[in-house]
């Protein structure tokens, strides 16, 4: 019965250490036509972005009738905070990565972390991580760094998003006699308590061990848990800004409903999270959003709402190509060669600078 039991246990192993195996090997070569990289990279953003267009333009009779005006010049405020946004996400991230002992250079992590964007219009989310993976291994931080980094910050990013959205959730008139909508108040400390070093720390090796690879060299302490989260507390407040702008080019808001237009925007984002098998939580976050954006509507429609979502939906994705583009563009321009074969390529994390 022993010796049953131990072959059991034996082949459970030996399973998960194949899958550990080929999650470390997983996408070792690229496409290698560039053709296919500008496809993933850049087409299907534009198709998206041209079928939102499409809808605004098809619809602009009857959206006009209920209020709905476009004002370009608010466009530009919109996309300087945006831009702040993504810029600020990524030197987070690096701060992450240097938090767990496998500094980037500053350019690096922008890079890193922008140029997987696009791939999120891919359903699933898989692509998009392992793009984010295979770019920081390339940069020589390995990939059981990498995955825990993404880790910290998506839960650090949900927590942000959480704080913001946690208020209206709670006096949403839609939500009145729902008591799940105090809901939030629990999941708020229980995600940011997660992190904390002596639980996210066996939690992760365990896993890792049980994959057969090698335990986290290193782990953020709560101090910095802390500060990244209120680092992206500040973030999606940044974020929400600018969806008050891009929102306020398509129909007329007060300032004194920056706060909800901003709360709807981390509504969307907490949606587009729960159902992550959308591209880039399309259809998902702008439905959330159009349903939370209605209540500073003096129509309430929900039309209308969606009409806003369109606008700010188009207006990020045109700042997520130009942000790309930018990002792309200033890396070759410092390192044109990126990095020499061979340097970095083994994975392991490399000493924290002075």
């Amino acid at each position: 019965m022993s010796e049953a039991s131990d072959q059991s246990r034996g082949s459970r192993a030996s399973l998960l250490h194949r899958i550990g195996r080929i999650g470390a090997t997983l996408g070792k070569e690229g496409p290698r036509k560039r053709s296919t990289r500008l496809l993933l990279q850049g087409s299907l953003a534009l198709v998206i972005f041209g079928l939102l267009v499409y809808t605004v333009v098809s619809q602009w009779s009857e959206l006009r009738e209920k209020g709905v005006a476009f004002e370009l010049v608010w466009l530009l405020p919109a996309i300087a905070f945006m831009l702040l946004h993504y810029v600020s996400c990524a030197a987070v991230w690096g701060l992450i990565l240097r938090f767990l002992g496998s500094p980037v250079t500053p350019t690096e992590a922008q890079r890193i972390w922008a140029q997987p964007l696009l791939v999120r219009y891919i359903p699933g989310t898989v692509l998009f991580v392992l793009a984010r993976i295979l770019m920081a291994e390339r940069a020589g931080v390995s990939r059981r760094v990498s995955t825990a980094g993404i880790v910290y910050e998506q839960a650090a990013s949900i927590a942000g998003a959480l704080t913001i959205a946690t208020w209206f959730l709670i006096g949403h008139p839609d939500l009145e006699d729902q008591p799940a909508r105090w809901l939030p108040l629990v999941l708020l400390p229980l995600i940011v308590t997660m992190l904390h070093p002596r639980i996210f720390g066996p939690v992760a090796n365990f896993a890792l061990v049980a994959l057969g690879r090698e335990p986290l060299p290193r782990l953020m302490r709560f101090q910095a848990v802390l500060a990244v989260y209120l680092s992206y507390v500040l973030i999606w407040a940044t974020m929400g800004i600018g969806v008050f702008f891009a929102a306020r080019s398509v129909h007329f808001f007060d300032l004194a409903d920056l706060a909800i237009v901003a709360a709807s925007q981390m509504i969307g984002f907490l949606a587009a999270v729960a159902s992550a098998v959308a591209p880039a939580g399309l259809g998902v976050r702008d439905a959330a959003f159009a349903w939370a954006v209605k209540v500073a509507l003096p129509s309430g429609s929900f039309g209308v709402g969606a009409a806003i979502a369109i606008g700010v939906r188009a207006t990020q994705t045109v700042v997520e190509l130009l942000y790309v583009g930018a990002v792309t563009a200033i890396a070759r321009r410092t390192d044109p060669a990126h990095r020499p074969p061979g340097d970095g390529s083994s994975g392991e994390p490399r000493p924290l600078e002075a």
